[in-house]
């Protein structure tokens, strides 16, 4: 391990002791090295070919119309890409799905902007993991 001296200006460093408190870092170095994985996830996630996993929830109105059938059919247009889905009823009107995917990052999120995308479809979010 490195150590390393960088230099902040005073309010992003109150802003980093904030984010340290409120995560619960023992110290600055743990939240640091935290946000650079987290940067260096993100733009490894940006190369479409990279391989990886993700996982992509979102909620939805089940009554829209015909919503649930084209979200079926995009999962089976997509079919090569699915790990696992799970689905919950989290109201009369609305049902969140949770879906564990994995391959090239350019496929995953054409099929995650193509779920979110749905009319009825609310609250979308793709969080990747790339392969080292």
């Amino acid at each position: 391990m490195q150590r390393v001296t960088i230099t902040l200006d005073d309010d992003l460093l109150e802003t980093l002791d904030n984010l340290s408190e409120q995560r619960g870092y023992n110290n600055r170095s743990e939240a640091l090295r935290d946000i650079l994985r987290s940067a260096l996830t993100q733009e490894s996630t940006q190369n479409s070919e990279q391989q990886g996993y993700a996982v992509l929830s979102y909620v939805y109105e089940h009554e829209k119309r015909d919503l649930a059938s084209r979200l079926v059919a995009t999962q089976h247009h997509h079919h090569e890409l699915s790990v696992a889905t799970l689905h919950v009823h989290i109201s009369h009107d609305d049902c969140l799905e949770i879906a564990v995917l994995k391959g090239k990052m350019g496929d995953v999120q054409h099929f995650a902007d193509d779920v979110i995308a749905q009319r009825g479809v609310r609250h979308g979010h793709l969080q990747c993991l790339t392969e080292k």
